[in-house]
């Protein structure tokens, strides 16, 4: 079998039965989706294991992908969905670790904002609801992009037409204004 196929070829010879058609669309898939992982996640065990998961997500549901459509849009939208998973699922970091050889832990002894986790926050419907209230649509929007929709800020400036430090800027803007909120201090 030629990799010179389309994706949709591919496919169809896939469903007709053809299991090396699916060895041949992950081989070609393979280290786009592992860099667009790790690009998001950070962590190279990690990605490994999300563009794995990415894989057999492609294998189980690709009965029901939609021939009519482009194969990639859908095999990347899988593969951010799954790293947004994974990175909500993710466990936090022990204090513990950041202590130094001394017993110190840098970041308990030089944190002196007392102010609630705004990504917590912006990730908690109930407050985002309310925290979204305050703001204008515009911001609403970049908020609403980047948190609920997980988004880049290149993909959110596309959306709203902007350049990206202006996305990076306002979503700043909104930040702080936001850890200034005595509505969100509370």
């Amino acid at each position: 079998m030629s990799t010179e196929l389309s994706d949709k070829e591919i496919i169809r010879q896939y469903l007709k039965g053809d299991e090396q058609s699916l060895e041949i669309l992950i081989k070609k898939y393979l280290k786009p989706i592992y860099s667009f992982v790790y690009k998001n996640i950070g962590d190279t065990v990690a990605a490994e294991d999300v563009t794995q998961e990415i894989f057999i997500k492609i294998w189980k549901n690709l009965k029901k992908f939609d021939q009519k459509k482009e194969f990639t849009p859908w095999l990347f939208q899988i593969a951010k969905n799954t790293s947004i998973d994974y990175l909500r699922k993710r466990k936090t970091i022990p204090f513990s670790k950041f202590e130094n050889e001394k017993g110190q832990n840098v970041l308990t002894e030089n944190l002196s904002d007392k102010s609630p986790n705004l990504l917590e926050i912006l990730n908690d419907e109930t407050t985002l609801t309310m925290v979204m209230q305050t703001l204008s649509p515009k911001d609403q929007k970049i908020i609403k992009l980047r948190h609920s929709d997980g988004l880049s800020f290149k993909e959110i400036a596309n959306i709203t037409q902007e350049s990206i430090n202006t996305i990076k800027s306002r979503y700043r803007r909104i930040i702080i204004n936001l850890k200034n909120n005595p509505k969100i201090r509370e």
